[in-house]
């Protein structure tokens, strides 16, 4: 992987987690920089999976690629705003 794919990487997947963050229902109490986080590591892992698939290289947009990237994004920070809530929460 070139610079150039690692800074578009980067730049994907702050627009991924954005959409992951979106596409979870309700109210999600983390920090914007950690849904950040969340889609720079799923848009990562969601071109691995593309590429494992022979999706990741299309003419055009990829499409399939980038769904798979927002619902990584979406099932993370899900699961990250569920292990925050469940630290706040009193007894």
């Amino acid at each position: 992987m070139t610079i150039t794919g690692i800074i578009t990487a980067i730049i994907v997947g702050l627009i991924v987690g954005a959409l992951g963050r979106l596409v979870v229902p309700g109210r999600q109490n983390i920090p914007v920089w950690l849904t950040m986080v969340i889609g720079i590591v799923a848009a990562f892992i969601g071109t691995a999976i593309a590429a494992a698939l022979g999706v990741a290289h299309t003419n055009g947009v990829d499409w399939i690629e980038l769904i798979i990237q927002v619902v990584l994004a979406a099932v993370g920070v899900a699961l990250v705003a569920g292990i925050g809530s469940r630290r706040h929460t009193t007894i």
